[in-house]
């Protein structure tokens, strides 16, 4: 390790190994990359292997286990938040879905004052040069990028009920989620290449560990940022826990994702003076938007048992765990080589909104993301939840120790249009569920099962029972305004020098679907940005729209059900006592 580098990157994960990549492709520029987490090493089949995925949440190798303050709509309950403890990041110990987003998503970045540049038809170019699209290139996908993605099969006679049941409830199918239409049912696009995982970190760093101008360290824990004046010049960092280092930096980028970098940025005195000061920090620049705005995704399980033996249940017996194992070592297919959520689509809920606001997943058992798995052999789910809430929460330092976890809020279920969406929501997927496809396979609804049917019912079940889509983001956003953290045009923190914030954390809003596929496509616009070099020209090949005022269900369908206002949920003061 040298003394000094052009680039410091904080952070090994999903942007931070983008980054590393195309910063480090001009031989004279030197790159180190700090990494908190260890080394993803290529005989660790719980990484590698994509049906393991259940494995490293929870697990302190791989995961940080970060969970939420109590969240007051939620009857108090703290949220578990899984992110990836090793290179790669969360992209190493996800569940390897791939989704760009709605186009809208990124014409409503556009929007914003500033953000000009941040459309869809410029985004576009950088989502296709970072992807290898196996199902084919054309002017929507890429074809020569490093993440090689496999569409999945979605061929079993679940997947296809699912796919007829859709159609039956009036769905359109799409031949790509990811290109013309998005709005629709497919087969989906996963980060999986020869029946392994194909993370961050594989897709972008292996290929280049031996160039002489990039050094990565992992066990490596930044600790804070040296200053001079509004400038940055370095880090401090911890190795393995114990051992004090200093390492000078021409730059310094924050990759730490949507809690740890404005966990940096709050401990090292940039942030809202109050937030600071209340954790024992001296205020340095007044950035009241550092930590703020922070959103996500929630979703909850409908599974339903089946009457015919055709999920994937069996193969959760420990007794085939050595088969599965050894077909996947061996031969790189079965079981093993697949993350087994192979297909789904979006929906538009109501007529208010112009783009699809519901994503479903759709599993070929009914299991929870632990590996637990309900009583009975065989079953089937869908993962669902609104794309578009209103809801925002926040990041904010407890105190000034660096390895502290901070405080971290979403604020689930705190609006009245997030509760009515997922009103909407439920009855959409359950009426679904209960189309003529299913019928053969159909053994009843598990979860939530018929004892939950009105609003305040669902209401009151998704604020028990739902969990993370793992997909924080917003924390520290691009901008010009007076809460913005990021300059658009440049990814630096407003009023610093010498130090960029790219990861999750810059988005203005969070957008439609899974959202490693849009964290890589900043890093790769950000690399440009910071490089110098000239953007890659926007591309302008048309896209689905749905037209205004376009009827969403036909008439009498069950899901014209209006939302009552009258039918709320508790407010947190009622939900939890008097706040303080």
């Amino acid at each position: 390790m040298k003394k000094k580098y052009d680039y410091v990157i904080v952070g090994g994960g999903s942007a931070g190994s983008a980054l590393a990549n195309r910063l480090s492709s001009d031989k004279n520029t030197s790159v180190l990359v700090l990494e908190a987490g260890r080394a993803d090493f290529l005989f660790d089949p719980l990484i590698h292997m994509p049906a393991a995925l259940m494995f490293p949440s929870g697990n302190p190798l791989y995961d940080w286990a970060y969970e939420t303050e109590p969240e007051p709509h939620m009857g108090g309950r703290r949220v578990p938040h899984a992110r990836g403890k090793v290179l790669g990041g969360s992209s190493s110990i996800n569940g390897m879905i791939f989704q760009r987003g709605n186009a809208g998503d990124y014409d409503k970045w556009a929007t914003f004052e500033g953000m000009e540049h941040w459309d869809y038809a410029h985004c576009l170019p950088y989502f296709k040069r970072m992807e290898t699209c196996i199902a084919g290139a054309d002017d929507w996908r890429g074809g020569s990028g490093p993440l090689k993605l496999e569409r999945g099969p979605a061929s079993s006679p679940l997947f296809q009920a699912f796919f007829e049941a859709t159609q039956q409830a009036g769905y359109p199918r799409t031949d790509d989620v990811n290109g013309y239409r998005q709005e629709g049912f497919a087969p989906f696009d996963r980060n999986v290449f020869k029946g392994s995982r194909m993370s961050a970190s594989r897709a972008y760093l292996r290929p280049i560990r031996n160039r002489k101008n990039l050094d990565i360290a992992t066990l490596a824990t930044v600790t804070g940022l040296q200053w001079s004046g509004n400038r940055v010049t370095g880090v401090d960092f911890a190795r393995g826990g114990k051992f004090k280092h200093s390492v000078e930096a021409g730059e310094v980028i924050l990759c730490g994702g949507a809690f740890n970098s404005p966990q940096l940025l709050q401990l090292s005195g940039v942030g809202n003076p109050e937030t600071l000061r209340a954790a024992g920090v001296t205020p340095r620049i007044d950035l009241p938007g550092v930590g703020e705005n922070l959103q996500d995704h929630l979703e909850v399980y409908l599974q339903h048992s089946s009457l015919q033996p055709v999920s994937i249940a069996p193969w959760l017996k420990k007794w085939k765990a050595p088969y599965i194992g050894a077909e996947w070592l061996f031969l790189n297919r079965g079981v093993g080589a697949s993350n087994h959520f192979e297909g789904g689509g979006f929906i538009r809920t109501n007529e208010e909104v112009t783009y699809p606001n519901l994503m479903f997943h759709f599993l070929p058992i009914a299991v929870r993301y632990d590996g637990t798995a309900p009583e009975g052999t065989h079953g089937y789910q869908v993962h669902v939840g609104p794309m578009n809430s209103d809801v925002r929460g926040h990041v904010r330092i407890k105190n000034d120790d660096p390895l502290a976890k901070p405080g971290i809020l979403f604020n689930y279920l705190s609006t009245e249009n997030d509760r009515r969406e997922w009103v909407e929501v439920i009855r959409a997927a359950r009426h679904i569920l209960k189309q003529p496809a299913f019928a053969p396979f159909n053994g009843g609804e598990i979860s939530p099962g018929p004892s939950v049917e009105t609003d305040q019912e669902i209401i009151d079940w998704v604020a028990k029972d739902a969990e993370t889509a793992l997909h924080p983001s917003c924390s520290a956003k691009m901008g010009v305004d007076d809460m913005a953290v990021v300059d658009p045009s440049s990814m630096k923190v407003h009023g610093t020098e010498g130090l960029r914030v790219v990861d999750a954390s810059v988005f203005p809003t969070i957008t439609n679907g899974n959202i490693y596929a849009p964290v890589m496509m900043v890093a790769e616009k950000a690399a440009d940005l910071i490089a110098g070099n000239a953007p890659l020209a926007p591309e302008h090949p048309p896209v689905y729209r749905a037209k205004s005022g376009m009827p969403i269900f036909p008439e009498g369908d069950p899901r014209n059900h209006s939302w009552n206002a009258a039918d709320k949920v508790p407010s947190a003061a009622e939900a939890m006592g008097e706040i303080q």
